[in-house]
């Protein structure tokens, strides 16, 4: 890899934010493809989100048109409902994604397979020029990259749920990632009103890994009686001004997108990272979070 794509890279210190891409793909449909989705329609890209169905497309383009309503009762949508939900296309397949696409994001499950085999397949609907980048939380990029045959045209854009509202895109810098796909990735997260930090390929990158290490000791602490889920939330919130604490933030996030999260941290970053048995329980009785209604919170 280059020296300057290796180099963490500043905002470059917009006053204005720069033009979004024409045309963007994304797939998957759920609550981060949908919120990425919706996201770049605002800011003024052609949007196609692929799912693996026609139901589960209709259900992708419902759950944006919802977003998008929403951002306007909150006066954060400069144009129409509607003007915006036109700029978006939902298709059953990923090979019917636009081959004239500037980038294309990647939002499916935390499952490396199935990752590197949509991104493949998507590398072989679009042109060599197209960015693709995915939205992992913690998978190594560079294992991903390994799936293509442009890999420096890849690299990692992890958004933040909720995406709409997050502030931050976490740009990931596997070795073979050019400079040009950095500061193209960099570029439109400005477009989208988000700031950057860009961090090299490793296990968590920075995002993940010290919430997961929060989140997990918060989750070990409850498991020892030590305190309630409130209170220990309330210490963090009230005493270091996090906005929100650990443990209703990984309602917020699904328990089992943080087992998930969790596992792969302790199978590349040793014991520290082992799931709480409190952690796996929950998760097999589907005390998900807010997504299934229980979870260290009730979710009516």
């Amino acid at each position: 890899m280059s020296k300057e794509a290796q180099q963490p890279q500043d905002s470059g210190g917009y006053g204005t934010n720069p033009p979004a891409p024409a045309v963007v793909g994304v797939i998957g449909g759920g609550r981060m493809g949908a919120g990425i989705a919706q996201s770049f329609a605002a800011a003024g890209s052609a949007v196609t989100v692929a799912e693996g169905n026609t139901a589960a497309a209709a259900a992708a383009l419902e759950r944006i048109a919802v977003g998008l309503r929403r951002a306007a009762e909150r006066g954060k949508l400069s144009e129409p409902v509607e003007r915006v939900l036109g700029r978006v296309t939902v298709v059953a397949s990923v090979d019917a994604l636009p081959p004239a696409a500037d980038l294309i994001v990647e939002a499916v499950p935390e499952d490396a397979a199935l990752k590197a085999r949509l991104l493949a397949a998507a590398e072989g609907s679009v042109g060599p020029r197209t960015v693709l980048a995915t939205n992992t939380s913690s998978l190594s990029v560079t294992e991903l990259a390994s799936a293509l045959v442009r890999p420096g045209r890849f690299v990692g854009m992890h958004f933040f749920n909720p995406v709409p509202a997050s502030e931050l895109i976490e740009i990931v810098v596997a070795p073979e990632t050019l400079p040009a796909t950095v500061r193209a990735a960099l570029e439109w997260t400005h477009a989208l009103g988000k700031k950057d930090v860009v961090v090299r390929d490793s296990p968590g990158f920075a995002s993940s890994r010290l919430g997961v290490a929060l989140g997990l000791e918060a989750i070990r602490m409850v498991e020892e009686g030590v305190a309630e889920p409130e209170a220990i939330d309330d210490a963090m919130r009230l005493g270091y001004k996090h906005p929100m604490g650990p443990l209703r933030l990984t309602d917020l996030v699904g328990l089992d997108v943080r087992l998930a999260i969790a596992e792969h941290l302790h199978a590349t970053l040793g014991e520290r990272f082992a799931p709480p048995r409190l952690l796996r329980d929950k998760v097999a009785r589907g005390e998900l979070g807010r997504k299934s209604g229980q979870g260290f919170y009730p979710w009516p």
